[in-house]
Protein backbone atom coordinates (compact mmCIF):
# COMPACT_ATOMS: atom_id res chain seq x y z
CA UNK A 1 0.00 0.00 0.00
CA UNK A 2 1.44 3.30 -0.69
CA UNK A 3 1.08 6.99 1.17
CA UNK A 4 -1.35 8.23 -1.57
CA UNK A 5 -3.95 4.69 -0.97
CA UNK A 6 -3.83 6.05 2.83
CA UNK A 7 -4.35 9.20 1.92
CA UNK A 8 -7.36 8.10 0.14
CA UNK A 9 -8.43 5.68 2.84
CA UNK A 10 -8.37 8.34 5.82
CA UNK A 11 -10.29 11.20 3.53
CA UNK A 12 -13.53 10.97 5.48
CA UNK A 13 -11.63 9.96 9.34
CA UNK A 14 -8.37 12.14 9.10
CA UNK A 15 -9.20 14.57 6.89
CA UNK A 16 -6.66 17.35 7.40
CA UNK A 17 -4.21 14.76 7.93
CA UNK A 18 -2.60 15.38 4.77
CA UNK A 19 -3.57 18.63 4.25
CA UNK A 20 -1.46 20.87 2.31
CA UNK A 21 -1.62 23.71 4.65
CA UNK A 22 -0.84 20.78 7.50
CA UNK A 23 2.06 19.19 5.66
CA UNK A 24 3.65 22.57 4.55
CA UNK A 25 3.09 23.73 8.47
CA UNK A 26 5.41 20.55 9.60
CA UNK A 27 7.55 21.04 6.79
CA UNK A 28 6.67 17.88 5.48
CA UNK A 29 5.73 16.53 1.68
CA UNK A 30 3.70 13.21 0.66
CA UNK A 31 7.00 12.14 -0.83
CA UNK A 32 8.86 12.33 2.70
CA UNK A 33 6.43 9.76 4.09
CA UNK A 34 7.54 6.13 4.29
CA UNK A 35 5.12 3.15 4.66
CA UNK A 36 5.80 -0.12 6.02
CA UNK A 37 3.44 -3.26 6.59
CA UNK A 38 3.10 -4.73 10.06
CA UNK A 39 2.48 -8.49 11.04
CA UNK A 40 -0.87 -7.94 12.53
CA UNK A 41 -1.88 -6.15 8.78
CA UNK A 42 -1.97 -2.65 9.94
CA UNK A 43 0.85 -0.14 8.21
CA UNK A 44 3.18 2.43 9.87
CA UNK A 45 3.66 5.50 8.24
CA UNK A 46 6.57 7.64 9.36
CA UNK A 47 7.75 11.26 7.92
CA UNK A 48 10.68 13.55 9.23
CA UNK A 49 9.36 16.87 9.78
CA UNK A 50 10.61 20.67 10.70
CA UNK A 51 12.12 22.71 8.06
CA UNK A 52 15.43 23.03 7.38
CA UNK A 53 17.15 20.10 10.07
CA UNK A 54 14.00 17.59 11.08
CA UNK A 55 13.38 18.37 14.50
CA UNK A 56 11.33 15.04 14.81
CA UNK A 57 9.33 12.55 13.17
CA UNK A 58 5.91 11.68 12.45
CA UNK A 59 4.78 8.27 13.29
CA UNK A 60 1.05 6.52 12.81
CA UNK A 61 -0.37 3.43 12.38
CA UNK A 62 -2.86 2.86 10.06
CA UNK A 63 -5.77 0.22 10.47
CA UNK A 64 -7.19 -0.83 7.00
CA UNK A 65 -10.20 -2.50 8.25
CA UNK A 66 -11.04 0.69 9.35
CA UNK A 67 -9.13 3.67 8.27
CA UNK A 68 -8.34 5.08 11.01
CA UNK A 69 -4.59 6.00 12.69
CA UNK A 70 -3.18 5.48 16.23
CA UNK A 71 -0.41 6.04 17.60
CA UNK A 72 0.46 2.77 18.76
Amino acid sequence: MTIYEIKERVRETSPHFFDRKTLKFFGQTMKSFKVYEQSDGRFIICAPFGQGKPKGETVRYFDPQTNTFSCN
